[in-house]
Protein backbone atom coordinates (compact mmCIF):
# COMPACT_ATOMS: atom_id res chain seq x y z
CA UNK A 1 0.00 0.00 0.00
CA UNK A 2 0.82 3.31 -0.71
CA UNK A 3 2.54 5.36 2.39
CA UNK A 4 0.65 8.54 3.54
CA UNK A 5 0.65 11.93 5.28
CA UNK A 6 -2.05 11.06 7.43
CA UNK A 7 -3.39 13.99 10.35
CA UNK A 8 -5.74 13.33 13.21
CA UNK A 9 -7.78 15.87 14.35
CA UNK A 10 -9.58 15.13 18.21
CA UNK A 11 -10.22 16.87 21.36
CA UNK A 12 -8.55 14.28 23.64
CA UNK A 13 -5.47 11.42 23.11
CA UNK A 14 -4.12 9.67 25.71
CA UNK A 15 -1.79 9.71 27.70
CA UNK A 16 -2.10 13.43 27.16
CA UNK A 17 -5.71 14.17 28.00
CA UNK A 18 -8.73 11.33 28.02
CA UNK A 19 -12.08 10.80 29.17
CA UNK A 20 -13.27 7.62 28.10
CA UNK A 21 -12.96 5.74 23.89
CA UNK A 22 -12.05 8.71 21.75
CA UNK A 23 -8.77 9.19 23.74
CA UNK A 24 -7.70 5.81 23.78
CA UNK A 25 -8.29 5.37 20.21
CA UNK A 26 -6.08 8.22 19.97
CA UNK A 27 -3.43 6.83 21.72
CA UNK A 28 -3.47 3.82 19.52
CA UNK A 29 -4.19 4.09 16.06
CA UNK A 30 -1.78 6.70 15.45
CA UNK A 31 1.21 4.19 16.65
CA UNK A 32 -0.43 1.60 14.58
CA UNK A 33 -0.92 3.54 11.57
CA UNK A 34 2.82 4.65 11.79
CA UNK A 35 4.11 0.95 12.02
CA UNK A 36 2.42 0.31 8.46
CA UNK A 37 4.64 2.89 7.23
CA UNK A 38 2.31 6.08 7.08
CA UNK A 39 3.53 9.79 8.14
CA UNK A 40 1.28 10.46 10.95
CA UNK A 41 0.31 14.12 13.02
CA UNK A 42 -2.28 14.01 15.86
CA UNK A 43 -3.48 17.95 16.73
CA UNK A 44 -5.58 18.50 20.18
CA UNK A 45 -6.26 21.51 22.45
CA UNK A 46 -3.56 21.95 25.27
CA UNK A 47 -5.38 21.76 28.19
CA UNK A 48 -4.26 23.25 31.54
CA UNK A 49 -5.03 19.65 33.42
CA UNK A 50 -2.39 18.40 31.05
CA UNK A 51 0.56 17.84 32.97
CA UNK A 52 3.53 18.58 30.43
CA UNK A 53 6.40 17.78 33.18
CA UNK A 54 5.88 13.90 31.58
CA UNK A 55 6.39 14.63 27.92
CA UNK A 56 9.54 16.22 26.17
CA UNK A 57 7.61 19.16 24.59
CA UNK A 58 9.17 21.56 22.12
CA UNK A 59 7.82 25.16 20.79
CA UNK A 60 7.04 25.66 17.80
CA UNK A 61 7.94 28.59 16.21
CA UNK A 62 4.56 29.55 14.57
CA UNK A 63 1.98 31.93 16.53
CA UNK A 64 -0.40 33.95 14.77
CA UNK A 65 -4.41 34.87 15.30
CA UNK A 66 -7.24 33.10 14.67
CA UNK A 67 -10.73 35.15 14.35
CA UNK A 68 -13.70 33.89 16.12
CA UNK A 69 -16.95 35.86 15.81
CA UNK A 70 -14.52 39.00 14.98
CA UNK A 71 -12.82 38.76 17.99
CA UNK A 72 -9.35 37.38 17.41
CA UNK A 73 -7.54 35.43 19.55
CA UNK A 74 -3.78 34.57 20.01
CA UNK A 75 -2.87 31.34 19.42
CA UNK A 76 0.43 28.89 20.00
CA UNK A 77 1.47 25.33 19.22
CA UNK A 78 3.90 22.59 20.98
CA UNK A 79 4.91 19.49 19.89
CA UNK A 80 5.48 16.20 21.50
CA UNK A 81 7.25 13.40 18.85
CA UNK A 82 6.54 9.88 20.38
CA UNK A 83 9.78 7.44 19.52
CA UNK A 84 7.84 4.66 19.95
CA UNK A 85 5.19 4.94 17.60
CA UNK A 86 7.25 7.50 15.50
CA UNK A 87 4.24 9.74 15.49
CA UNK A 88 3.92 13.62 16.51
CA UNK A 89 1.35 15.26 18.70
CA UNK A 90 0.65 18.90 18.08
CA UNK A 91 -0.84 20.85 21.24
CA UNK A 92 -3.26 24.30 20.04
CA UNK A 93 -2.23 26.10 23.39
CA UNK A 94 -4.65 29.55 24.10
CA UNK A 95 -5.50 30.14 27.64
CA UNK A 96 -8.61 31.17 27.14
CA UNK A 97 -10.35 28.56 25.78
CA UNK A 98 -8.14 25.66 26.81
CA UNK A 99 -6.39 26.65 30.13
CA UNK A 100 -9.13 24.82 32.35
CA UNK A 101 -8.85 21.50 34.58
CA UNK A 102 -11.61 19.67 32.81
CA UNK A 103 -11.69 18.93 28.89
CA UNK A 104 -15.83 19.99 28.48
CA UNK A 105 -17.58 20.49 31.56
CA UNK A 106 -17.41 23.07 34.43
CA UNK A 107 -16.62 21.18 37.41
CA UNK A 108 -18.37 24.11 39.22
CA UNK A 109 -21.86 23.98 37.45
CA UNK A 110 -21.45 19.99 36.58
CA UNK A 111 -22.64 21.48 32.94
CA UNK A 112 -21.10 21.82 29.36
CA UNK A 113 -18.63 25.14 29.33
CA UNK A 114 -20.91 27.82 27.62
CA UNK A 115 -18.27 28.73 25.27
CA UNK A 116 -17.45 25.03 23.85
CA UNK A 117 -18.66 26.10 20.37
CA UNK A 118 -16.55 28.78 20.51
CA UNK A 119 -13.95 26.74 21.60
CA UNK A 120 -14.23 23.99 18.93
CA UNK A 121 -14.50 26.33 16.32
CA UNK A 122 -11.09 28.26 17.35
CA UNK A 123 -9.43 25.34 17.43
CA UNK A 124 -10.43 23.44 13.85
CA UNK A 125 -9.59 27.02 12.36
CA UNK A 126 -6.64 26.79 14.28
CA UNK A 127 -5.55 23.92 13.09
CA UNK A 128 -5.96 24.50 9.11
CA UNK A 129 -4.26 27.74 9.63
CA UNK A 130 -1.17 25.45 11.11
CA UNK A 131 -0.91 22.95 8.35
CA UNK A 132 -0.08 25.87 6.36
CA UNK A 133 2.21 27.40 8.60
CA UNK A 134 3.84 24.20 8.81
CA UNK A 135 3.63 23.68 4.91
CA UNK A 136 2.60 20.32 5.95
CA UNK A 137 0.11 18.61 3.19
CA UNK A 138 -2.41 15.98 4.67
CA UNK A 139 -3.30 13.36 1.88
CA UNK A 140 -5.63 12.20 4.78
CA UNK A 141 -7.81 14.45 7.21
CA UNK A 142 -9.39 12.05 9.95
CA UNK A 143 -11.39 13.82 12.05
CA UNK A 144 -13.64 12.73 15.63
CA UNK A 145 -16.26 13.57 16.68
CA UNK A 146 -17.95 16.97 16.65
CA UNK A 147 -15.31 18.83 18.14
CA UNK A 148 -13.34 18.00 14.93
CA UNK A 149 -15.84 17.99 12.58
CA UNK A 150 -15.65 21.60 11.78
CA UNK A 151 -12.87 20.99 9.43
CA UNK A 152 -14.70 19.34 7.07
CA UNK A 153 -17.50 22.14 6.22
CA UNK A 154 -14.61 24.65 5.86
CA UNK A 155 -12.81 23.10 3.78
CA UNK A 156 -15.14 22.70 1.29
CA UNK A 157 -16.68 26.39 2.27
CA UNK A 158 -13.96 29.03 3.19
CA UNK A 159 -10.56 27.13 2.15
CA UNK A 160 -12.29 25.52 -0.99
CA UNK A 161 -10.63 27.64 -3.06
CA UNK A 162 -7.49 26.98 -1.33
CA UNK A 163 -5.08 24.72 -3.14
CA UNK A 164 -3.38 23.73 -0.24
CA UNK A 165 -5.82 21.35 0.50
CA UNK A 166 -6.52 20.03 -3.06
CA UNK A 167 -5.35 16.82 -2.50
CA UNK A 168 -6.74 16.25 1.40
CA UNK A 169 -9.46 13.88 1.56
CA UNK A 170 -11.83 13.57 4.72
CA UNK A 171 -12.97 11.14 7.16
CA UNK A 172 -15.20 11.93 9.99
CA UNK A 173 -15.15 8.93 12.57
CA UNK A 174 -18.44 9.05 14.81
CA UNK A 175 -17.53 7.32 18.55
CA UNK A 176 -21.00 8.04 20.11
CA UNK A 177 -23.24 9.68 17.94
CA UNK A 178 -25.21 10.44 21.47
CA UNK A 179 -22.72 13.70 21.55
CA UNK A 180 -23.41 16.27 18.44
CA UNK A 181 -22.46 19.49 19.65
CA UNK A 182 -25.25 21.32 19.47
CA UNK A 183 -26.05 24.80 20.37
CA UNK A 184 -28.38 27.71 20.35
CA UNK A 185 -29.76 29.04 16.75
CA UNK A 186 -28.55 32.44 17.53
CA UNK A 187 -24.58 31.17 18.01
CA UNK A 188 -24.49 30.51 14.26
CA UNK A 189 -23.19 33.16 12.90
CA UNK A 190 -19.74 32.66 15.44
CA UNK A 191 -18.98 29.90 12.39
CA UNK A 192 -17.98 32.62 10.09
CA UNK A 193 -20.08 30.82 7.59
CA UNK A 194 -22.58 31.74 4.95
CA UNK A 195 -26.25 32.11 6.35
CA UNK A 196 -27.55 29.86 3.86
CA UNK A 197 -25.89 26.91 5.85
CA UNK A 198 -28.41 27.40 8.66
CA UNK A 199 -31.44 27.54 6.04
CA UNK A 200 -34.17 25.70 7.91
CA UNK A 201 -34.60 21.77 7.43
CA UNK A 202 -32.28 21.65 4.98
CA UNK A 203 -29.54 23.63 5.89
CA UNK A 204 -26.45 21.30 7.01
CA UNK A 205 -26.24 22.82 10.34
CA UNK A 206 -30.22 23.82 11.38
CA UNK A 207 -31.38 21.11 13.46
CA UNK A 208 -34.74 21.87 15.31
CA UNK A 209 -33.67 25.59 15.24
CA UNK A 210 -30.32 24.58 16.67
CA UNK A 211 -27.27 24.36 15.57
CA UNK A 212 -25.68 21.09 14.94
CA UNK A 213 -22.04 20.41 14.01
CA UNK A 214 -21.80 17.01 13.79
CA UNK A 215 -25.04 17.12 11.30
CA UNK A 216 -22.71 19.17 9.15
CA UNK A 217 -19.68 17.19 9.42
CA UNK A 218 -21.78 14.12 8.27
CA UNK A 219 -22.92 15.92 5.45
CA UNK A 220 -19.24 17.56 4.30
CA UNK A 221 -16.99 14.96 5.16
CA UNK A 222 -15.60 12.63 2.10
CA UNK A 223 -16.25 9.52 4.10
CA UNK A 224 -17.90 8.71 7.42
CA UNK A 225 -16.98 5.98 9.87
CA UNK A 226 -18.29 4.28 13.26
CA UNK A 227 -16.59 2.39 15.97
CA UNK A 228 -18.43 -0.95 14.55
CA UNK A 229 -20.23 -2.59 11.89
CA UNK A 230 -23.33 -2.86 14.23
CA UNK A 231 -23.66 0.53 14.83
CA UNK A 232 -23.32 1.26 11.20
CA UNK A 233 -26.29 -0.43 10.64
CA UNK A 234 -28.36 0.68 13.94
CA UNK A 235 -27.94 4.58 13.49
CA UNK A 236 -29.57 4.57 9.91
CA UNK A 237 -32.39 1.99 10.98
CA UNK A 238 -34.29 4.21 13.70
CA UNK A 239 -34.70 7.68 14.88
CA UNK A 240 -33.79 6.81 18.17
CA UNK A 241 -30.55 5.10 17.83
CA UNK A 242 -29.72 7.94 14.94
CA UNK A 243 -30.03 9.97 17.73
CA UNK A 244 -32.46 12.28 15.70
CA UNK A 245 -29.92 11.86 12.71
CA UNK A 246 -31.13 8.71 10.95
CA UNK A 247 -32.14 10.17 7.49
CA UNK A 248 -28.85 12.80 7.69
CA UNK A 249 -27.04 9.62 7.94
CA UNK A 250 -28.94 6.96 5.39
CA UNK A 251 -28.31 9.56 2.90
CA UNK A 252 -24.76 9.07 3.43
CA UNK A 253 -24.22 4.98 3.53
CA UNK A 254 -22.78 4.72 0.53
CA UNK A 255 -19.86 6.38 2.00
CA UNK A 256 -20.33 5.10 5.81
CA UNK A 257 -18.91 2.08 7.24
CA UNK A 258 -18.22 0.53 10.83
CA UNK A 259 -14.31 -0.46 12.01
CA UNK A 260 -14.04 -2.28 15.35
CA UNK A 261 -11.76 -0.14 17.70
CA UNK A 262 -8.66 -2.54 18.30
CA UNK A 263 -6.87 -3.01 21.87
CA UNK A 264 -3.40 -1.32 22.66
CA UNK A 265 -2.13 -5.24 24.15
CA UNK A 266 0.77 -3.21 25.28
CA UNK A 267 -1.65 -2.16 28.08
CA UNK A 268 -4.70 -4.69 28.49
CA UNK A 269 -3.17 -8.04 28.34
CA UNK A 270 -2.84 -10.35 31.60
CA UNK A 271 0.70 -11.48 30.29
CA UNK A 272 2.22 -7.88 29.87
CA UNK A 273 -0.03 -5.77 32.58
CA UNK A 274 2.13 -3.96 34.75
CA UNK A 275 -0.81 -3.23 36.84
CA UNK A 276 -1.78 -6.25 38.22
CA UNK A 277 -0.46 -8.31 41.14
CA UNK A 278 0.20 -11.88 38.85
CA UNK A 279 0.43 -12.03 35.37
CA UNK A 280 -0.43 -14.79 33.38
CA UNK A 281 -1.97 -15.78 30.43
CA UNK A 282 -4.56 -18.95 28.63
CA UNK A 283 -2.18 -21.71 29.10
CA UNK A 284 -1.17 -20.75 33.00
CA UNK A 285 -4.32 -19.45 34.34
CA UNK A 286 -2.87 -19.61 38.22
CA UNK A 287 -1.95 -15.86 38.12
CA UNK A 288 -5.97 -15.11 37.66
CA UNK A 289 -7.15 -17.11 40.46
CA UNK A 290 -3.98 -15.21 42.59
CA UNK A 291 -5.53 -11.42 41.42
CA UNK A 292 -9.40 -12.83 42.04
CA UNK A 293 -7.64 -13.27 45.97
CA UNK A 294 -6.26 -10.10 46.17
CA UNK A 295 -9.67 -8.38 45.01
CA UNK A 296 -11.74 -9.77 47.17
CA UNK A 297 -9.60 -8.67 49.83
CA UNK A 298 -9.22 -5.00 48.48
CA UNK A 299 -13.01 -4.82 48.46
CA UNK A 300 -13.66 -6.65 51.65
CA UNK A 301 -16.07 -9.11 50.25
CA UNK A 302 -15.65 -12.54 51.47
CA UNK A 303 -13.86 -15.16 49.90
CA UNK A 304 -16.57 -18.10 47.79
CA UNK A 305 -14.60 -19.99 45.28
CA UNK A 306 -17.45 -21.78 43.81
CA UNK A 307 -19.77 -18.16 43.43
CA UNK A 308 -18.53 -16.05 40.52
CA UNK A 309 -17.54 -12.25 40.92
CA UNK A 310 -18.45 -10.20 38.13
CA UNK A 311 -17.43 -7.18 37.46
CA UNK A 312 -18.77 -3.45 36.11
CA UNK A 313 -16.33 -0.81 35.18
CA UNK A 314 -18.69 2.05 33.66
CA UNK A 315 -19.93 5.68 33.53
CA UNK A 316 -23.65 5.12 35.42
CA UNK A 317 -25.55 5.98 33.07
CA UNK A 318 -29.00 4.91 31.40
CA UNK A 319 -27.09 4.26 28.21
CA UNK A 320 -24.94 1.23 29.99
CA UNK A 321 -27.88 -0.14 31.03
CA UNK A 322 -28.35 0.89 34.57
CA UNK A 323 -31.67 1.70 34.79
CA UNK A 324 -32.27 -2.39 34.26
CA UNK A 325 -29.66 -3.39 36.81
CA UNK A 326 -32.31 -0.92 38.99
CA UNK A 327 -35.16 -2.84 38.08
CA UNK A 328 -33.54 -5.92 38.61
CA UNK A 329 -31.31 -5.36 41.40
CA UNK A 330 -33.22 -7.67 44.26
CA UNK A 331 -33.15 -10.54 41.93
CA UNK A 332 -29.32 -10.12 41.03
CA UNK A 333 -28.41 -10.61 44.54
CA UNK A 334 -30.83 -12.95 45.44
CA UNK A 335 -28.33 -15.41 43.14
CA UNK A 336 -25.47 -16.91 44.26
CA UNK A 337 -22.58 -14.22 43.17
CA UNK A 338 -20.76 -11.23 44.40
CA UNK A 339 -19.96 -7.97 42.57
CA UNK A 340 -17.54 -4.91 42.47
CA UNK A 341 -18.52 -1.94 40.46
CA UNK A 342 -16.40 1.09 39.61
CA UNK A 343 -17.43 4.01 38.37
CA UNK A 344 -19.00 7.49 37.92
CA UNK A 345 -22.21 9.41 36.57
CA UNK A 346 -25.26 9.87 37.55
CA UNK A 347 -26.51 11.14 40.67
CA UNK A 348 -29.46 8.27 40.99
CA UNK A 349 -27.07 5.56 40.30
CA UNK A 350 -24.67 6.50 42.57
CA UNK A 351 -27.74 6.96 45.15
CA UNK A 352 -28.40 3.68 44.45
CA UNK A 353 -24.97 1.49 44.56
CA UNK A 354 -24.76 2.99 48.04
CA UNK A 355 -27.95 1.88 48.97
CA UNK A 356 -27.42 -1.72 47.42
CA UNK A 357 -23.68 -2.00 49.00
CA UNK A 358 -25.78 -1.27 52.62
CA UNK A 359 -28.13 -3.73 52.16
CA UNK A 360 -25.94 -6.49 50.61
CA UNK A 361 -22.47 -6.22 52.37
CA UNK A 362 -21.15 -9.41 51.65
CA UNK A 363 -22.21 -8.94 48.23
CA UNK A 364 -21.12 -6.32 46.83
CA UNK A 365 -18.29 -3.60 46.91
CA UNK A 366 -19.41 -0.20 44.89
CA UNK A 367 -16.18 2.29 44.17
CA UNK A 368 -17.61 5.61 43.12
CA UNK A 369 -14.44 6.73 41.33
CA UNK A 370 -11.86 6.63 38.44
CA UNK A 371 -8.94 4.43 39.01
CA UNK A 372 -7.18 2.95 36.34
CA UNK A 373 -5.11 0.52 38.78
CA UNK A 374 -8.51 -0.81 40.11
CA UNK A 375 -9.65 -0.84 36.98
CA UNK A 376 -6.95 -3.57 35.71
CA UNK A 377 -7.16 -5.14 38.65
CA UNK A 378 -10.80 -5.81 38.19
CA UNK A 379 -10.68 -7.32 34.52
CA UNK A 380 -7.55 -9.32 35.99
CA UNK A 381 -9.84 -10.70 38.94
CA UNK A 382 -13.03 -10.81 38.04
CA UNK A 383 -14.73 -14.14 36.74
CA UNK A 384 -17.59 -12.50 34.47
CA UNK A 385 -17.41 -8.69 33.84
CA UNK A 386 -21.33 -7.53 32.62
CA UNK A 387 -22.16 -4.92 30.34
CA UNK A 388 -25.87 -4.32 29.69
CA UNK A 389 -25.59 -1.49 27.15
CA UNK A 390 -28.90 -0.03 26.15
CA UNK A 391 -26.67 1.17 23.00
CA UNK A 392 -22.73 0.94 22.43
CA UNK A 393 -21.06 1.96 19.99
CA UNK A 394 -18.27 0.22 20.40
CA UNK A 395 -16.84 -1.12 23.74
CA UNK A 396 -13.38 -1.35 25.15
CA UNK A 397 -13.95 -3.52 28.12
CA UNK A 398 -15.62 -6.42 26.59
CA UNK A 399 -12.71 -6.70 24.81
CA UNK A 400 -9.98 -5.95 27.87
CA UNK A 401 -11.92 -8.58 29.55
CA UNK A 402 -12.04 -11.39 26.26
CA UNK A 403 -8.38 -11.24 26.78
CA UNK A 404 -7.53 -11.38 30.21
CA UNK A 405 -10.32 -14.38 30.53
CA UNK A 406 -13.66 -12.28 32.63
CA UNK A 407 -16.45 -13.83 30.60
CA UNK A 408 -18.59 -10.75 29.20
CA UNK A 409 -22.09 -10.74 29.39
CA UNK A 410 -23.35 -8.31 27.41
CA UNK A 411 -26.45 -6.74 25.26
CA UNK A 412 -26.46 -7.72 21.29
CA UNK A 413 -26.30 -4.26 20.32
CA UNK A 414 -23.21 -2.10 18.45
CA UNK A 415 -19.74 -2.88 19.08
CA UNK A 416 -20.92 -5.78 21.68
CA UNK A 417 -22.57 -7.71 19.37
CA UNK A 418 -19.53 -7.56 16.69
CA UNK A 419 -17.09 -8.87 19.46
CA UNK A 420 -18.62 -11.31 21.69
CA UNK A 421 -19.98 -14.51 20.71
CA UNK A 422 -23.01 -16.30 22.77
CA UNK A 423 -22.29 -19.14 24.34
CA UNK A 424 -24.03 -22.85 22.81
CA UNK A 425 -24.27 -25.03 25.64
CA UNK A 426 -24.83 -27.71 23.08
CA UNK A 427 -21.48 -27.30 21.40
CA UNK A 428 -19.57 -25.52 23.98
CA UNK A 429 -18.48 -22.72 21.32
CA UNK A 430 -18.42 -18.92 22.10
CA UNK A 431 -17.05 -15.91 24.06
CA UNK A 432 -19.73 -14.80 26.22
CA UNK A 433 -23.54 -14.72 27.03
CA UNK A 434 -25.66 -12.12 24.92
CA UNK A 435 -29.26 -11.65 25.32
CA UNK A 436 -31.21 -9.63 22.97
CA UNK A 437 -34.06 -7.81 24.80
CA UNK A 438 -33.75 -4.68 26.87
CA UNK A 439 -35.37 -5.98 29.79
CA UNK A 440 -34.61 -6.35 33.41
CA UNK A 441 -36.08 -10.11 33.36
CA UNK A 442 -34.01 -10.86 29.97
CA UNK A 443 -30.97 -9.67 32.26
CA UNK A 444 -31.69 -12.02 35.07
CA UNK A 445 -32.17 -14.64 32.92
CA UNK A 446 -28.92 -14.07 30.95
CA UNK A 447 -27.13 -13.66 34.34
CA UNK A 448 -28.29 -16.96 35.53
CA UNK A 449 -26.96 -18.91 32.37
CA UNK A 450 -23.95 -17.85 33.13
CA UNK A 451 -23.37 -18.80 36.41
CA UNK A 452 -24.59 -22.24 35.90
CA UNK A 453 -22.17 -22.28 33.43
CA UNK A 454 -19.50 -21.28 35.79
CA UNK A 455 -20.46 -23.96 37.74
CA UNK A 456 -19.41 -26.45 35.29
CA UNK A 457 -14.92 -26.13 35.68
CA UNK A 458 -14.25 -27.81 32.52
CA UNK A 459 -16.93 -26.02 30.35
CA UNK A 460 -15.64 -22.56 31.99
CA UNK A 461 -12.29 -22.70 31.73
CA UNK A 462 -13.08 -23.49 27.83
CA UNK A 463 -15.14 -20.42 27.60
CA UNK A 464 -12.60 -18.70 29.27
CA UNK A 465 -10.25 -19.59 26.86
CA UNK A 466 -12.04 -19.10 23.40
CA UNK A 467 -12.21 -15.53 24.86
CA UNK A 468 -8.70 -14.86 25.48
CA UNK A 469 -7.20 -16.67 22.01
CA UNK A 470 -9.44 -13.78 19.91
CA UNK A 471 -7.52 -11.12 18.43
CA UNK A 472 -8.92 -7.25 18.57
CA UNK A 473 -5.02 -6.00 18.23
CA UNK A 474 -4.85 -2.47 16.89
CA UNK A 475 -3.17 -3.59 13.91
CA UNK A 476 -5.90 -4.86 12.62
CA UNK A 477 -7.96 -1.96 12.66
CA UNK A 478 -5.32 0.15 11.51
CA UNK A 479 -4.95 -2.15 8.16
CA UNK A 480 -8.83 -1.76 7.97
CA UNK A 481 -8.70 2.17 8.20
CA UNK A 482 -5.28 2.16 5.67
CA UNK A 483 -7.21 0.29 3.00
CA UNK A 484 -9.87 2.84 3.40
CA UNK A 485 -7.39 5.90 3.15
CA UNK A 486 -5.59 4.11 -0.14
CA UNK A 487 -9.76 3.58 -1.40
CA UNK A 488 -10.16 7.34 -0.75
CA UNK A 489 -7.07 9.03 -2.09
CA UNK A 490 -7.59 6.98 -5.21
CA UNK A 491 -11.35 8.66 -6.05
Amino acid sequence: MTAYKILMVASEAAPYARTGGLGDVLGALPRALSHRGHQVKVFIPRYGSVDFDHFPVRTLDNSFEVDVDGKKYPVSFEACYDRRSNSETVFVNNKDFFDRSELYRDSGTGKDYTDNDERFIFFNRAVLEMLKAMNWQPDIIHVHDWQAGLIPVYLKTLYKDDSFFSVSRTILTIHNLGYQGVFEGKRYRKLGLPEELFYPVSGPFEFYEKVNFLKAAIIYADFVTTVSEKYAEEIQSTQELGAGLMDVLKERRASLRGIVNGVDYRLWSPSKDKKIPFRYNKNNLTGKRENRVILLNQAGLPHRDKVPLVGIISRLADQKGFDLIAESADKLFAMNLQMVVLGTGELKYHDLFIELEKRYPDKLKVYLTFDDDLAHLIEAGADMFLMPSRYEPCGLNQLYSLKYGTVPIVRAVGGLADTVVNYNPDTGQGTGFVFEKYSPETLVETVQRAISIFTRKKAWTKLMKAGMARDFSWAKAAEKYAALYEELARR
